[in-house]
């Protein structure tokens, strides 16, 4: 049996599972104490409250630490691409070479949204924040897209792939929409980072390679 921690409560006492982290932090299960007690925990910011247990980020602020699936941030982005990186947080580890190619191959083949979102796009008023339109159309994916939104466990994978796909196309959109730009198009030649920076900056004078 695992280690505890025991609180008492008036006349009331709990005994509070004690869980273990990957880096040795100690936390206390409070979730029964409700249920068991009757009251609830007070604590203004979560300042000291884990949200979630994660099997895909560590965070420890004050230390300045940071790790994706055990692997640290820094060594992410020295080394790792936006798409090995992706994949790393979806499926748990980094992609062999030939992972990688297929993953990639499923972020261009799913990166056009449907063509009447455009109407959607053309529709919000110039100057419009990008985020405004961007979480806007998000909302509407579903419409667009309902397998989008299936619990089918065998789906997920290409689910969330066809949602950083598109999410990418159409973040790029609504920036050119805020600033009354005509929307351009993925280019199947171009990696994941360098298409949403080719759809933000073509028709500003900027050179792609």
């Amino acid at each position: 049996m695992g280690s505890s921690a025991t609180l008492i409560a008036g006349d009331k006492k709990l005994n509070l599972p004690v869980i273990t982290g990957t880096e040795n932090e100690k936390a206390i299960d409070i979730s029964n104490i409700n249920k068991e007690l009757g009251y609830i925990t007070v604590d203004p910011g979560f300042a000291n409250t884990g949200s979630c247990k994660s099997k895909i980020t560590f965070m420890d602020g004050e230390k300045g630490i940071l790790r994706y699936r055990g692997i640290p941030v820094e060594q992410l982005a020295e080394h790792s691409t936006f798409a090995e990186t992706a994949y790393l947080l979806i499926n748990g580890s980094l992609p062999s070479a030939e992972e990688l190619a297929s993953f990639s191959s499923l972020l261009t083949e799913h990166s056009l949204v449907h063509e009447d979102m455009q109407i959607f796009y053309q529709n919000f008023p110039e100057r419009s924040h990008p985020m405004g339109i961007l979480s806007s159309m998000v909302n509407a994916l579903n419409s667009f897209y309902p397998f989008l939104g299936t619990s089918h466990e065998e789906r997920i994978n290409i689910t969330v792939t066809r949602l950083l796909s598109k999410v990418r196309t159409m973040a790029a959109m609504s920036y050119k929409i805020s600033r009354g730009h005509k929307v351009e198009y993925p280019r199947p030649d171009l990696s994941y980072c360098s298409n949403f920076f080719a759809l933000d900056v073509h028709n500003t004078g900027s050179a792609i390679s």
